[in-house]
């Protein structure tokens, strides 16, 4: 399994240019919450790998839909697969602002994405909320030969940090952390 750190290995300035195209426009459409009574700095897109087109894209609903599943990653796996009628989403890659959470890339992983490209990391998003501290790549070494997501990132990091640093955004992180101790397990994971 090919698992790239940092710059990608043999990665053109087009391929590049393309990837910080797609995550900009992933950062717009997620920046839009921020200006909502429900602002969340978690956004994924999927694109089919090779023409580029967009399939769909989600923001996190972990608190709008009452379910700790709701993560933008998620969600646009179950939307895209919905829309597709088939459960493996091989051909296409997903963006994320930020570094999939476990149960994330493990969905990821599930679906067969040919590539995972993310903005801010793990490490960036346990700042401001809780989350489970198991790097993305990691999770990759550890799955079958036949799951053969590549993980690249971070891309576009210093801008897709910004939404968890936006002051409407801020002000919803203390409310995730409010509530009885039982409310806080579930509040804080935010993501």
């Amino acid at each position: 399994m090919r698992v790239l750190a940092g710059r990608r290995r043999g990665a053109t300035s087009l391929n590049l240019r393309l990837d910080e195209q797609r995550m900009r426009e992933l950062f717009r459409f997620t920046a839009r919450t921020l200006e909502t009574k429900s602002p969340v700095p978690f956004g994924a897109l999927i694109v089919n790998t090779r023409t580029g087109d967009r399939l769909m894209r989600a923001t996190n609903a972990v608190r709008r839909e009452n379910d700790p599943s709701s993560h933008a990653e998620l969600r646009t796996v179950r939307r895209a697969c919905k829309k597709l009628k088939r459960v493996t989403l091989a051909g296409f890659t997903m963006y994320s602002t930020c570094e999939p959470c476990p149960m994330c890339m493990a969905n990821a992983l599930w679906a067969r994405l040919d590539r995972l490209v993310y903005g801010a990391t793990i490490a960036d998003a346990s700042r401001h909320c809780m989350q489970i501290q198991i790097p993305a790549k990691k999770l990759t070494e550890r799955a079958d030969a036949g799951m053969k997501t590549t993980v690249e990132g971070p891309v576009l990091r210093d801008l897709c940090n910004t939404l968890f640093t936006h002051p409407n955004m801020q002000k919803a992180f203390r409310t995730w952390t409010t509530g009885t101790r039982r409310d806080r397990s579930i509040d804080r994971g935010g993501r």
